[in-house]
């Protein structure tokens, strides 16, 4: 009888034993994961906590193949691109990559679909460590990061930039005198593209490609890239924008041919224009403009008339010659680039890697497409629907049309 009690009460006893044992090493199990929960939320409470500061990142891209710059969620943008970038190396969280608004992040100009930049700014916080080598690595070859500096607390890259300069590489024949002939069609008359496009493909009884520019046609083309300097207001040069929208005033500093070279056995020349800011196709469609008037189909006078309340329609030149060339920040050097604690933003000490860059990678694809796509031959095909829409205006003499035709 014994026995059995004392077996009995051994066997509590091991059961007691295992329970403890149980109970201890499931305390441990729970204790080991809070610690490690604890330690992921304090590696992240930590990672979110470093100490960030202002900065500016200064980048060149290939505009080709992406949807423009600013971010937009599920499409390829420039911004993506560099933000991802800037997260695969540590430098900002997912928190922040999913919010721009946690680091502050601007930039100084928007660029449209398949524009170029040469010199964009981008202002943000970032950790001191921040580096234009780690990012590049995770950037594509067709983005690069040139320079990073430190600035004040208040800086904004789009607020306190005084203007913005754009080139606009374009063909030289683009700019050739229209064929009378043709000017002289009847606007209700369809047009045979084909015989059109053959019909654009010579000049002056040599082929397109061997059109140069004259001196006179040089200094034509500058008096007319003049007459859009100053403030005007600029409705009709992009879309959805008012004739009375304050927006649409805008100050042009300067509109000027700065060069004309050969490549390619063909003729292009460099557009460059500055202002304080540019409205969605603004450029483009100046160029256009610009266009019109040297191949003759319309005089200078209509520029007047596109300056006023009344609607004009203007096509928007090819996108593939315009990129962002300089984000100027006149003021803001002047007030803080000597003060000993901030440098200047003017980028001197890239210069020649962003020359290079832009050789190999912008101005080589300007030239490139334009050699085997013939984007400004297909370009002035369209070019008709202005002219024919010039004859419709003229017909019913609207805007007093008779005083812009030769």
């Amino acid at each position: 009888m014994s026995v059995e009690v004392n077996a009995v009460k051994n066997d509590a006893d091991n059961i007691l034993q295992t329970n403890k044992r149980q109970m201890i090493n499931e305390d441990n199990e729970v204790a080991a994961k809070a610690q490690k929960v604890e330690a992921t939320e304090d590696l992240i409470e930590r990672k979110n906590s470093v100490k960030r500061r202002p900065f500016v990142i200064m980048l060149g891209y290939l505009g080709r193949n992406y949807f423009g710059m600013q971010i937009n969620r599920g499409t390829k943008t420039i911004e993506e691109s560099l933000l991802s970038a800037l997260l695969k190396a540590n430098f900002i969280t997912k928190e922040q990559f999913e919010d721009v608004r946690e680091i502050k992040f601007q930039r100084a100009a928007r660029t449209d679909k398949g524009v170029s930049a040469v010199r964009q700014i981008v202002s943000l916080k970032l950790p001191d460590n921040v580096n234009k080598e780690e990012i590049n690595e995770h950037l594509p070859k067709d983005i690069r990061v040139f320079g990073i500096k430190r600035v004040t607390k208040s800086f904004n890259s789009k607020n306190k930039c005084d203007a913005r300069t754009y080139r606009y590489i374009l063909p030289t024949f683009a700019l050739a005198p229209e064929d009378p002939n043709f000017l002289q069609t009847d606007s209700d008359e369809e047009i045979d593209e084909e015989k059109r496009l053959s019909q654009l493909s010579v000049i002056n009884g040599k082929p397109y490609t061997e059109f140069r520019l004259t001196p006179e046609m040089v200094e034509k083309l500058n008096e007319t890239l003049k007459l859009l300097e100053g403030t005007h207001n600029f409705h009709n040069f992009t879309s959805k924008t008012k004739p009375l929208d304050p927006r649409a005033k805008r100050y042009i500093i300067h509109f000027r041919c700065t060069e004309i070279f050969t490549t390619n056995d063909m003729e292009f020349a460099v557009l460059e224009v500055k202002g304080q800011s540019f409205m969605l196709h603004q450029i483009r469609k100046m160029v256009s403009l610009v266009i019109g008037i040297c191949r003759n189909i319309v005089t200078n006078d209509i520029v007047k008339d596109a300056f006023s309340l009344e609607k004009i329609d203007i096509p928007t030149a090819p996108g593939l010659g315009l990129s962002l060339h300089f984000v100027h920040y006149g003021y803001y050097n002047e007030r803080y680039g000597t003060d000993g604690f901030h440098e200047t933003l003017d980028w001197n000490e890239c210069d020649e890697e962003v020359e290079q860059f832009y050789k190999e990678y912008i101005l080589k694809d300007i030239i490139d497409t334009e050699v085997s796509e013939k984007v400004y031959p297909f370009f002035l095909l369209s070019f008709i629907e202005y002219f024919i829409n010039i004859q419709v205006l003229l017909q019913n003499n609207y805007l007093k049309c008779l005083k812009y035709l030769p």
